[in-house]
């Protein structure tokens, strides 16, 4: 998207979203009715990423209690902003876009505490990462973005991410010295799969099966969802199912935009939001186990740690662990009960 164009449409979102939030029955407001209000969100996924069907769930949640009146405009692949995320993030602070939902890790942009849950194997499954997120987690999420203009809405899972590769079935960090790992670019993964003897890959999502198909790449990390939404399965050989890092979307609003809605109008979006972020996390545990059956179908051999086999990957980074949450302090590690023992028996993908 050109500048001057990009210019022209955040213009745009602001005027509108600025009329509407000041449409309302003042003086005699109809207390039974809400306000009529157009708001604009923005995400970076695409139509069939899980942020984009929890955010067009929760449109769909608030135009329905709200007779109509309350209407959210969704804008999946960071279209307002010419797919650039950090804009788009920056846009979210100043107040050009209304609404947003990006991964820890993107908001990390804005304070690096925001991505403490990816410390390797904070979480043990879903269950526990639902838990910590809506208690102590959901709360620190709330403090720290409100330091940036922003109003924690909710979270819901992006993954907890696996292991697949064409080499060899992965119980030991030997099996991964020097395979080559797809990885994002985050410091995190990088330094994860270092610690355990890999060659970790910083490469794009849209050059992964094409470098896997030609052998550039042995391997690569995500969960069951993205995995089988980008085919990975059908060209990958094995599967190592170890939880280690949980990753999550975050759903907040504009501070200036929110605080000019009336009161009735706030509590509906929290509500709204808190039962789309539900259905989707539920949406995405059943898929999962769904895909996973399907993956073990297709021939893909999945391998499952034993609790012996995880504790060696587990002592192997543990420097790195200690050195992460050194990085994010303590107030953000109790947040998320870093140090509590896990007593979680079930695993989420049998």
């Amino acid at each position: 998207m050109r500048p001057c164009l990009l210019t022209v449409l955040l213009t745009t979102m602001i005027f509108l979203s600025s009329a509407c939030n000041h449409q309302r029955d003042a003086p005699h407001e109809n207390v039974t009715e809400y306000e009529k209000v157009r708001l604009v969100m923005t995400a970076n996924g695409t139509d069939l990423g899980i942020e984009t069907l929890t955010a067009r769930r929760f449109s769909k949640l608030v135009s329905e209690a709200s007779g109509d009146n309350v209407q959210i405009e969704f804008y999946p692949n960071d279209e307002l902003t010419g797919g650039n995320t950090n804009e788009a993030v920056r846009s979210l602070t100043e107040g050009t876009v209304d609404l947003g939902a990006y991964v820890s890790g993107t908001m990390s942009l804005l304070d690096p505490c925001l991505e403490v849950a990816t410390i390797p194997w904070s979480f043990a499954n879903y269950r526990e990462a639902r838990q910590v997120i809506d208690s102590t987690g959901g709360k620190f999420y709330e403090k720290v973005l409100a330091e940036y203009g922003l109003v924690y809405l909710g979270s819901t899972h992006n993954a907890m991410r696996q292991l697949s590769n064409n080499r060899n079935p992965v119980r030991t960090p030997d099996d991964l010295r020097d395979m080559k790992i797809r990885v994002l670019g985050g410091e995190v993964y990088r330094r994860f799969f270092s610690a355990l003897g890999a060659k970790p890959v910083t490469l794009g999502w849209s050059e992964l099966n094409i470098a896997i198909r030609q052998g550039v790449i042995e391997g690569q990390e995500n969960g069951f969802f993205l995995m089988h939404s980008g085919h990975l399965n059908e060209i990958q050989k094995y599967m190592t199912v170890w939880n280690y890092l949980y990753e999550n979307y975050l759903f907040v609003i504009n501070r200036k935009t929110f605080d000019q809605l009336a009161p009735k109008t706030q509590l509906l979006l929290r509500e709204k939001m808190r039962e789309a972020c539900e259905w989707s996390r539920d949406y995405l545990e059943t898929e999962e186990k769904k895909i996973r059956a399907q993956f073990v179908a297709d021939g893909l051999q999945i391998v499952d740690l034993t609790p012996e086999e995880l504790a060696l990957f587990k002592e192997r980074v543990h420097p790195l662990r200690e050195k992460l949450k050194e990085t994010y302090g303590a107030e953000a590690c109790n947040a998320f009960c870093i140090d509590m023992e896990k007593n979680f028996n079930e695993d989420d993908h049998k």
